[in-house]
């Protein structure tokens, strides 16, 4: 069974000086000399000799990382990669590559505060709450939820909330901020839909829109009129939408000049971004509405009033020319027209048409006054500048 020849072998590595001399043992013998001679080969015949037989790589499919959000990626997109490739490491709901700061600004809403925290901080670095003045639980239930809160003591405007959220995400070195709203209204699991484009650098600010479907119809007729004040000529779905993103170069420009304390700092940001040039994306939102989600503080009717009012003081307050001396000019015009039909019928008559002299009036000394106004306007404006 056995052949005489003897193989040397010498002491195992971690056996070193248990043995004295060379130990023998006898090799196999086989009948097949073909086997025989592919065994002593590829076999080593000495401790510590490589083998040459070389071992296949092992090659696996991976498919991308699918998110309940997204849509699972098509069989023609799946790659193929080698065991050789690095081990891939699959994006977590937070990305890595940028630092985002959820901010939330409110006022009295201890119910669902606590849950939107929550969920927020699984999207984000940090979850900011601004408790503009709340006299209930709201800043405490935040804390427990591991918010960091800040408090403005009185009720000083959602406005004033997002400039300090602005101002804390610049100082705090975040890439990335959400803002979105505290009462349950905005699904914090949809954070990924409006940071994604900030992400892949194709947006400086992304909107959330709600279609008209879920909302009921008087907040649709309100939508619809502030969308047309607001848009200036812009094709925004949703301009009074509070669910939105931003980069960190729209939340430098907006620090230094948002202006209004109130609920139209919305509209005042889109304004904003058109002047500044800045791209603007939308993503689609789903909002919660109903009797049993107290979704405002705030009238809708008061609400939409006190957001027109501010939209029309910022248009004039930016272009003073446009908005009071232009129409002060067409004013004059019309005054001067009538002031020559005046006088021809004067001439024509010898009577005096005090109708048209009132007229002239009515039309000239207005028209004046708004002219000399906008010219000054527009001159403060760019020496501000």
């Amino acid at each position: 069974m056995y052949n005489k020849d003897p193989v040397q072998v010498g002491p195992p590595a971690h056996l070193e000086g248990w043995f004295t001399e060379a130990t023998t043992v006898p090799s196999p013998q086989y009948t097949d000399t073909q086997n025989k001679r592919l065994l002593e080969e590829h076999t080593p015949r000495f401790v510590g000799q490589e083998s040459q037989i070389e071992i296949p790589a092992l090659h696996c499919e991976v498919q991308e990382q699918i998110t309940p959000l997204r849509t699972p990626t098509a069989r023609e997109h799946w790659r193929i990669v080698s065991e050789t490739t690095e081990t891939a490491v699959l994006p977590s709901k937070r990305s890595g590559r940028i630092r985002t700061l959820v901010a939330i600004p409110c006022f009295n809403e201890e119910i669902a505060i606590g849950s939107v925290v929550l969920t927020a901080r699984l999207y984000a670095d940090e979850v900011l709450v601004i408790d503009d003045g709340c006299t209930d639980s709201t800043a405490k239930v935040a804390r427990e939820a591991g918010a960091t809160v800040i408090s403005h003591g009185r009720r000083m405007g959602k406005g004033r909330g997002i400039k300090n959220a602005l101002r804390y995400a610049i100082e705090h070195g975040y890439d990335c901020l959400v803002f979105m709203d505290g009462d349950g209204q905005h699904n914090p699991r949809e954070i990924p839909l409006l940071t994604e484009p900030i992400l892949a650098d194709t947006a400086d600010i992304v909107i959330g829109f709600r279609t008209f479907g879920q909302m009921p119809l008087y907040r649709r007729l309100g939508r619809a009129v502030l969308d047309l004040a607001t848009s200036n000529g812009s094709s925004i779905t949703d301009s009074q939408c509070g669910f939105r993103a931003l980069n960190r170069k729209t939340m430098e420009s907006m620090l230094d000049t948002l202006r209004k304390d109130d609920f139209s700092t919305e509209s005042e940001m889109l304004r904003i971004a058109q002047e500044k040039h800045l791209r603007v994306g939308e993503t689609p939102i789903n909002c919660k509405y109903g009797d049993d989600l107290h979704t405002s503080t705030k009238n809708p009717l008061s609400h939409g009033i006190e957001v027109l009012g501010s939209i029309f003081w910022l248009t004039i307050e930016r272009k003073p020319l446009l908005c009071i001396g232009l129409p002060g000019l067409v004013a004059i015009f019309a005054g001067v027209f009538v002031l020559l039909q005046f006088f021809w019928d004067f001439s024509a008559t010898g009577l005096v048409p005090v109708e048209l002299g009132m007229l002239a009036s009515l039309f000239l000394i207005p028209g004046t006054i708004a002219l000399i106004l906008g010219l000054a306007l527009a001159l403060i404006a760019r020496m501000q500048e």
